[in-house]
C-alpha cells in the first residue's frame, strides 16, 4: 500500500493529528483518519501511534498508508438495555453503571456497541464516529450511569452533534461532592488535557492542546460535616461542552471532588459513603426531535447505589 509522509508547518503547530489527517488530500475524512491511527498505520517521528488527540509540533514527521484496513467486525450481542424511547431515527436509553460505551482497549465485547447491534442491527444504525462506534452520538464514562442518546438515521445523529455542540441538547447530571459549597450556584469555566504521562487522567490546563470546558451547577442539598469527612454538598451539574471526564475534573478542581470516584477523589473510603464509582449520573436529557421537531425531555432517577449513598446522610442534611 503506498505511504506518504508530512512535515509539520509552523501554520500546523497546536492541531490534534486526527484533524491534521483529515486535511490531506489522500485521507477522506475526520473518521478515516481516525481509522487510520486506531488501525496502527500512522508513524509519528519514526514510532507507530494511535492516540487521535495528540497534538503536533513543528518539524513532526507524519507517515501514514492511504488505505486503512478493515476493521474488526463486530457482532451483536444480547445485553438488556433500558431503552426509554426510540422511533426510527434514534434511541434514548439509560446506561448501568459498568458499561462501557464502545470497544476500545481491554473491552473487545460487551459494549454498549455490542448490545445496540444486536437490537437495531448494523443497517439500522448511524455511524457517526467510525465503523466501530455505531449509533453513538456522545458518551458517558464506563461508571457514570443515565441518560444518553443514540441515533439510528445518520441525518438525525448529525443533527443531534450539532444540537450538541450548540448547547441546544441540554444535558443535566447530579453528583455528590465532598464539602460545603456555600454559593447555591457556580460557573467552572476550565479548559481540560490529557494529564501528560497519565494518559487517562485529565486536567485543568492552558496549554496549547487544552480544549474550553465550561461546567454550571446549582446547590440541591447540603449535608453536615461527620467524624470522616467535611460534609457533603448533593449538586445538579450542567454540561456546555462535552469533555472526557469534565465533571469530575472540574469538581476536583474547585476543590469538592466527586464521592467516590478512584481517579479524582481524595479522602479516605470511610468518606465515600460505601461507593467504588464515582457518584455522577446523566438524570435529565433534553432536545427538540431532530425530524419531527417535537420537544422531547426524559428524566432518570439515581439509580440504587447512588440513592443508598444519599440515604446513609439523611440525617444530616442542612435545612
Amino acid at each position: 500500500m503506498p505511504t506518504f509522509e508530512h512535515r509539520v508547518t509552523p501554520d500546523e503547530q497546536g492541531m490534534r493529528i486526527d484533524a491534521l489527517l483529515a486535511r490531506s488530500t489522500e485521507v477522506r475524512s475526520r473518521g478515516e483518519a481516525v481509522r487510520l491511527l486506531e488501525g496502527g498505520q500512522v508513524f509519528l517521528n519514526g514510532s507507530r501511534h494511535t492516540a487521535k488527540k495528540r497534538i503536533v509540533l513543528v518539524g513532526d514527521v507524519i507517515s501514514y498508508s492511504s488505505q486503512p484496513s478493515a476493521p474488526a467486525q463486530l457482532t451483536g450481542e444480547f445485553i438488556p438495555l433500558d431503552i426509554r424511547y426510540e422511533d426510527d431515527y434514534l434511541i434514548v436509553l439509560s446506561k448501568e453503571a459498568g458499561m462501557v460505551v464502545h470497544p476500545a482497549q481491554g473491552h473487545a465485547e460487551g459494549t454498549l456497541v455490542h448490545a445496540l447491534l444486536n437490537h437495531c442491527g448494523s443497517e439500522n444504525l448511524a455511524f457517526l464516529q467510525g465503523e466501530d462506534r455505531p449509533g453513538i452520538v456522545h458518551r458517558l464514562d464506563k461508571d457514570t450511569s443515565g441518560l444518553m442518546l443514540v441515533a439510528k438515521d445518520e441525518q438525525a445523529g448529525l443533527a443531534l452533534q450539532e444540537g450538541i455542540r450548540t448547547r441546544n441538547v441540554n444535558r443535566q447530571y447530579r453528583t455528590l461532592v465532598h464539602g460545603y459549597i456555600a454559593p447555591d450556584t457556580g460557573l467552572v469555566d476550565a479548559p481540560l488535557a490529557r494529564g501528560g504521562a497519565e494518559r487517562k487522567r485529565m486536567v485543568v490546563s492552558e496549554g496549547s492542546g487544552a480544549r474550553e470546558a465550561i461546567t454550571t451547577f446549582e446547590v440541591r442539598e447540603r449535608f453536615e460535616a461527620g467524624q470522616h469527612d467535611d460534609g457533603y454538598t448533593a449538586l445538579e451539574c450542567k454540561l456546555y461542552t462535552g469533555r472526557t471526564h469534565q465533571i469530575r475534573v472540574h469538581m476536583d478542581y474547585i476543590g469538592h471532588p466527586c464521592v467516590g470516584d478512584p481517579v479524582y477523589g481524595r479522602l479516605g473510603p470511610a468518606a465515600q459513603l460505601g461507593l467504588t464509582r464515582q457518584f455522577l449520573h446523566s438524570w435529565r436529557l433534553s432536545f427538540v426531535h431532530p425530524v419531527t421537531g417535537e420537544a422531547l425531555e426524559f428524566t432518570d432517577e439515581l439509580p440504587p447505589d447512588l440513592a443508598r449513598a444519599l440515604d446513609s446522610i439523611a440525617a444530616r442534611r442542612m435545612v
